[in-house]
């Protein structure tokens, strides 16, 4: 989930909570026919055209697959390296598992970064990975939790993300959503996606700048 707010306490989880990626719509072709065949009588027909409609699902599953499986190597790829966090006086902790060789992020720039969100439980949230398309913001403005603008445009001793980079956080409250949470549905904080007061962990990768 995109962690968009206008404060570090509370936000709206438009961007942040988003579905899970819908089923392909795929579907073999209705109008599939059968190959022509020499062979006489309607057992042969049936043959054809079961073999015609398992060859559309087989067409039709490759390209979910291919859809699906670069989006789950690159998110085990972040997590895959290990690296130690370094705690700044404002509580947020990151280290760099890659450090990117492009350019840096600029405050008030629109850029492209894939994540995925966790609670210090290791539940994920929400996973731009998921999804297969990393998430447009703003950074360094307020467009997002404070914890991310200080992540990707750096700030209090922290320095901005490069194209390329893989970093790795940890946010207290204060820099995330605080005491509100976020994705709650009633008074009762077990009904929050992200409960009230909550540490979070983030893996983030700075993908470049996006066209305005």
């Amino acid at each position: 989930m995109a962690p968009s707010t206008t404060s570090s306490t509370a936000s709206p989880l438009s961007r942040i909570l988003l579905s899970l990626p819908k089923p392909s719509s795929a579907q073999p072709s209705r109008c599939a026919k059968a190959a022509p065949s020499t062979d006489s009588g309607a057992g042969a027909s049936k043959k054809s055209l079961v073999l015609t409609r398992r060859e559309a699902a087989a067409t039709a599953l490759s390209t979910v697959l291919s859809r699906v499986l670069p989006a789950v190597a690159a998110e085990t790829d972040v997590a895959s390296a290990e690296c130690s966090l370094e705690t700044t006086p404002s509580g947020l902790a990151f280290c760099d598992r890659v450090v990117g060789a492009g350019a840096e992020a600029v405050k008030g720039q629109l850029i492209k970064a894939h994540y995925r969100g966790m609670l210090e439980d290791g539940t994920v949230f929400d996973s731009s990975y998921g999804r297969g398309r990393p998430l447009t913001i703003m950074v360094g403005v307020g467009e997002v939790i404070k914890g991310w603008d200080l992540c990707i445009a750096g700030g209090e001793g922290i320095p901005p993300m490069r194209v390329g980079g893989k970093r790795s956080l940890k946010l207290p409250p204060e820099l995330a959503y605080g005491e509100k949470g976020a994705g709650c549905r009633g008074w009762e904080p077990t009904s929050c996606v992200i409960p009230p007061n909550s540490t979070l962990l983030f893996d983030v990768e700075y993908v470049g700048r996006a066209s305005s």
